[in-house]
């Protein structure tokens, strides 16, 4: 395994490309309302990240994929492809997944939103995957463990009654979309890679209110629960600093 550790140079160009995946999150929301197609919300980012922000959706034709977002409806784990013919109705709760190139450094982050009025089960599902990612970043420090990063995960959301998706995980990422480390949300403490200043990585639980298995659908991307009951993601990109973490890809309505 080979992990790199970035400048601050490095780390400027990283802060610049997750503030601007953060920014297409922020203004994608006033659109994640009823009636509205994923397809439309995919256009509109695509559209602010090539047309405003003259950077790269590193998405679309990342091993074929067709899209400048994931959009992540319901029971869809992650990386749903956005379509003309899926339209967001009143009730809906859906993850939509932005990753920006700018400079040739990646920016990877993704949010879920309320579509409506939203049942206070789905809430709540919504508000405890939150709260493992939050509580995660909170542990980040070198000396920290990856295991103990999962673990804590893992913790939260099986003490809410919930599970956590072993299928699939956070990752290192720079000028590489996908690096080393892999990141599992669930694990053992004091078990796995400790951690250093100057490592960036994603932390991404995904958290179903069912079984943690998972199934991908015959498009070859969209990944679904096993048994068709909701999943919930928070992400975000962060580098590890001498005292703790620094989230690179945090939107205005967030303190860290």
């Amino acid at each position: 395994m080979t992990v790199n550790l970035r400048s601050e140079q490095d780390l400027d160009k990283m802060r610049i490309a997750g503030r601007m995946a953060a920014e297409v999150l922020e203004l994608i929301e006033e659109h994640v309302i009823p009636g509205v197609t994923t397809e439309e919300l995919d256009q509109i980012c695509h559209r602010h990240i090539v047309e405003i922000q003259s950077a790269i959706p590193a998405c679309l034709g990342y091993r074929g994929f067709t899209k400048s977002i994931c959009t992540s409806i319901n029971q869809v784990v992650c990386h749903g492809i956005p379509t003309d013919k899926k339209t967001l109705k009143n009730g809906d709760i859906i993850n939509i997944d932005v990753t920006v190139i700018k400079d040739g450094w990646h920016g990877d982050t993704s949010k879920m939103f309320l579509v409506g009025k939203v049942p206070t089960h789905a809430q709540r599902l919504v508000t405890v995957s939150q709260e493992c990612l939050y509580l995660a970043l909170e542990m980040v420090r070198p000396g920290v463990r990856l295991g103990d990063l999962g673990h804590c995960i893992q913790n939260h959301a099986e003490a809410n009654h919930y599970t956590v998706v072993r299928d699939y995980c956070g990752h290192g990422i720079g000028r590489e979309f996908h690096e080393d480390p892999q990141v599992l949300h669930y694990g053992r403490p004091n078990t796995g890679l400790v951690l250093a200043a100057g490592m960036t990585f994603t932390i991404e639980p995904m958290v179903n209110a069912g079984r943690h298995t998972t199934k991908v659908k015959r498009d070859g991307w969209t990944v679904e629960t096993i048994d068709g009951r909701l999943s919930s993601q928070w992400e975000h990109t962060i580098a590890v600093t001498q005292d703790g973490c620094e989230v690179l890809t945090a939107r205005s309505e967030e303190s860290f």
